[in-house]
C-alpha cells in the first residue's frame, strides 16, 4: 500500500480503543502517533506537528478540550473529537471551540476512516482557499461564483435569495466542517442562537436543500445533524 504520509495524533486513554483505532489507521496507511493523556499529547503535538488529531475528551489528567484550546491558539490543525459524550451540548461546545468534526462512541470503522479522509481532504482544500482563479468554488456538480454571487448546479443557475446565497458561501468556505447553528447565525445575522433565529436558519436551509435537490436518505451536498448544525459535504 502506498503510504499517505499523513501524521495523525491519536489521543485516547483506553488501551483497547487506542489499539483498535491505531490498527485501523496504520492499515489505511497513515502514520499514527499515540498519546494517553492531555499532557503527553501537547508534547507530541509540538514535536510532530501532525496533520490531524483524533481526540478523546475523557482523559485522565485534563479534559480533552484543553488540548483543543491549546492547538487552536495558533493552529488550524484539523481535530476530530471521538468521545462517549453524546449530548448535543457537548457536541456543540466542542465544535464551537474549533473541532472540525465530532464522532460519538461506539463508532464504525468505516465511518471513522471516511471522516478522517474527508477532514484531511477538506483541510487541503481550505489550504488552497477552496477556490479556482476568478473566485469560484467547485464541488462535484456544484459551482459557486463568488464575484457574481451565483450558485450553479450542473451548469444551471439556482435562484437563491440574498440570505440563502450568504449561507451557501459560508458553508463552502468551511467545506467539510460541521458548522453549529450559533456559528452560522452569528456570521449571517450577527445575533445569537435563540429559538426564533434557529427557526429562521432552518427555514432558509430547507429552501436551499430543496433547490439543490437534496433528498432524505441519500448522500446530499448538505448534512444536517439535528440540534447541532450543518456541513457542506466535501
Amino acid at each position: 500500500m502506498i503510504q499517505n504520509k499523513y501524521k495523525i495524533l491519536l489521543v485516547e486513554d483506553e488501551d483497547n480503543i487506542r489499539n483498535l483505532v491505531a490498527t485501523m489507521l496504520d492499515t489505511a496507511g497513515y502514520q499514527t502517533i499515540l498519546a494517553d493523556s492531555c499532557t503527553a499529547a501537547k508534547t507530541l503535538y509540538v514535536s510532530y506537528l501532525p496533520d490531524l488529531i483524533i481526540l478523546d475528551l475523557g482523559l485522565p489528567d485534563l479534559d480533552g478540550l484543553h488540548l483543543l484550546d491549546f492547538v487552536r491558539k495558533d493552529s488550524l490543525t484539523p481535530i476530530i473529537v471521538l468521545s462517549a459524550r453524546a449530548d448535543e451540548a457537548d457536541k456543540v461546545g466542542a465544535l464551537d471551540r474549533g473541532a472540525n468534526d465530532y464522532i460519538t462512541k461506539p463508532f464504525g470503522s468505516g465511518e471513522l476512516l471516511a471522516r478522517v479522509r474527508a477532514v484531511l481532504r477538506n483541510n487541503r482544500f481550505s489550504a488552497q482557499e477552496g477556490r479556482l482563479p476568478g473566485g469560484r468554488f467547485l464541488l462535484k456538480d456544484l459551482e459557486i461564483d463568488y464575484d457574481g454571487r451565483r450558485v450553479l448546479l450542473k451548469n444551471q443557475e439556482i435562484k437563491l435569495t440574498q440570505t440563502e446565497y450568504n449561507i451557501m458561501a459560508l458553508l463552502s468556505e468551511n467545506c467539510g466542517k460541521m458548522m453549529t447553528y450559533a456559528a452560522i447565525i452569528k456570521a449571517i445575522w450577527g445575533g445569537s442562537a435563540q429559538e426564533g433565529s434557529i427557526k429562521k436558519l432552518q427555514v432558509n436551509m430547507a429552501n436551499i436543500r430543496k433547490k439543490l435537490g437534496d433528498k432524505p436518505g441519500e448522500i446530499n451536498y448538505i448534512v444536517n445533524e439535528l440540534g447541532v448544525g450543518y456541513r457542506l459535504n466535501g
